[in-house]
């Protein structure tokens, strides 16, 4: 199983670990692009402040992240799991899990980044600010630019199993399961359900459906559950306690198609 997640937007502190080695990182076939993004954010934010500023959408209270990513290259790490912090983050809580189920998140998850393209939570990185709606001077978009690379690489990551797909839109632009991939593949929609004068209606929630995503992801590291495929994975969550619906497919049929899944909640928390 590979769990896709997005990056949280505020990150951790920089560790005090060694500075970045960018050979060392997971899935080594983005090294050479993973290079190029990092130098040419580096440059940006050492040369010009201000449009340091404009380029990566930072206000005027988050002057010190421009000076943060022009240090990049020699500022200390530490896991990727403790970098990201935030709403699903909190709800996955990766520092309480037991050894084994964080086990089970350094070789299941896989965190998309504008910066590093995708890390596993065990990477060791810098805190940094750049997101996948960036356009760098040099390079673009960098959710474009991260297609080719991606393309590339994740198939084989992705492997044959399951891929449970929680990014958020901006960074699902960097990669889109395809084929047989895709057919295995399966997105998540967090609805609130309530009664009004009697009736059910459903709407679809933000902050919640963070925090939602972090507790499905937690519960099934926990419960050291691997579904194989969509289907496995919806009967698995039903048993973890959540209320799933598979929405149905596009009429044209399955094929390179994903699987989409509702959760259900009642208690928005």
């Amino acid at each position: 199983m590979l769990v896709l997640l997005p990056p949280s937007e505020g990150k951790a502190a920089g560790g005090s670990g060694d500075p970045l080695d960018l050979e060392a990182l997971s899935l080594p076939g983005l090294s050479a692009a993973r290079d190029e993004v990092l130098r040419e954010l580096v440059a940006l934010c050492e040369a010009d402040e201000e449009k340091a500023r404009t380029v990566l959408g930072i206000g005027e209270g988050l002057r010190g992240e421009v000076a943060k990513n022009a240090a990049l290259l020699t500022a200390g790490t530490r896991p990727a799991g403790e970098i990201y912090t935030g709403v699903l983050y909190d709800a996955l809580d990766l520092a309480s899990l037991d050894a084994a189920a964080r086990a089970r998140a350094e070789r299941t998850l896989l965190v998309f980044s504008g910066l590093w393209g995708a890390v596993r939570t065990g990477d060791r990185i810098p805190s940094y600010r750049c997101s996948m709606g960036v356009k760098l001077p040099g390079l673009g978009a960098l959710g474009a630019y991260w297609r080719g690379p991606m393309a590339e690489v994740l198939p084989e990551a992705a492997g044959e199993g399951l891929v449970l797909d929680l990014r958020s839109a901006a960074y699902a632009t960097a990669w889109k399961p395809k084929g047989a991939v895709a057919e295995r593949t399966a997105t998540v929609r967090v609805l609130h359900s309530k009664i009004v004068n009697g009736v059910e209606k459903r709407s679809v929630v933000s902050h919640f459906n963070k925090a939602t995503k972090g507790r499905i992801v937690r519960d099934l590291l926990v419960a050291g559950v691997e579904p194989a495929h969509p289907a496995e994975l919806a009967d698995a969550l039903r048993e973890l306690g959540h209320t799933v619906e598979v929405r149905p497919a596009p009429k044209t049929g399955r094929a390179g198609k994903s699987w989409a899944l509702d959760v259900i909640v009642t208690d928005v928390r």
